[in-house]
């Protein structure tokens, strides 16, 4: 932990030179230091070069406890672990875990190398009970992860997570399962996703899949809504990165209001008929 700490610190020191390591995480100003971190990142154009900067999402309450969200370039998300009594002390929360896990994502350890990829190759091997063998077959889940892994050598874990979210959605919303059904390999439906980020478009592509889910089993968005809801919740107090979670009820919110637009819409054509056969009879 110390030697953590201590790299930390060397890390502050490079990327924020003006600032004093050893007082780093008390400054009150946490919220503009990230934003410091985040520029400066992006005018050495280490990561993330064309996405925006940080930006932050306070949840609507009367009162507290208060929520934020932090969103950094690439699309990682943190939240406010803590019991916050104002809007304000919540955003700051919310920018001081986010900014200790970007100082993490510098240290070499982030970096995914050869030794990384073993390590990690070999961890899922143990907790799925599958076997070296794999790792060499792209059509084995694990295949694929070192496959992904192999592709994205040199790349921090926040940029990899970024990659790694729009396969976990797929995966969730059923997408993966229909593509194996077409016959498509694991390494062309790799290639082919990783040249998308995730964006609106891609949302909406994933609300519609829900939606006619919904048509075949009544309820299942608002039960999936309330499960990303407490995923979200309980991932956000043990102060996790939140994006799979967040994108989930985002998504499952659109499916939602375009359903309930579509009914009010039915149901305001069905009254206009209803008055002009009232006036032609």
């Amino acid at each position: 932990m110390d030697r953590t700490l201590e790299s930390l610190q060397y890390l502050i020191a490079q990327v924020l030179p003006h600032r004093d390591p050893a007082l780093v995480f008390k400054d009150l100003n946490v919220v503009a230091m990230l934003q410091e971190f985040w520029e400066n990142k992006q005018k050495q154009r280490a990561v993330f070069p064309s996405e925006g900067t940080v930006v932050y999402e306070s949840l609507n309450s009367p009162g507290p406890p208060f929520v934020s969200y932090v969103t950094l370039p690439g699309g990682s998300c943190f939240g406010n672990f803590q019991c916050c009594l104002s809007r304000a002390e919540a955003r700051r929360d919310a920018a001081k875990v986010a900014l200790i896990n970007s100082l993490f994502n510098e240290l070499p350890c982030r970096k995914i190398t050869k030794e990384f990829i073993m390590e990690s190759v070999q961890e899922a091997i143990s907790s799925t009970s599958g076997t070296s063998s794999d790792a060499d077959d792209p059509s084995t889940s694990i295949g694929a992860y070192h496959y992904m892994l192999e592709s994205n050598m040199g790349k921090t874990m926040l940029e990899f997570q970024e990659l790694m979210i729009v396969f976990q959605l797929l995966h969730w919303n059923g997408s993966l399962k229909a593509l194996r059904e077409t016959k498509c390999s694991r390494q062309e439906v790799i290639s082919y996703y990783s040249q998308y980020s995730l964006d609106e478009r891609m949302r909406s592509h994933m609300a519609l899949d829900w939606i006619m889910k919904e048509q075949d089993s009544p309820g299942i968005i608002s039960q999936e809504l309330q499960v990303a809801l407490r995923e979200l919740e309980e991932a956000r107090k043990a102060g996790q990165e939140l994006r799979f979670y967040k994108e989930k009820k985002e998504i499952l919110s659109l499916a939602l209001s375009q359903i309930y637009s579509n009914q009010v819409t039915s149901s305001s054509t069905d009254d206009q008929m209803g008055l002009t056969l009232s006036g032609y009879h």
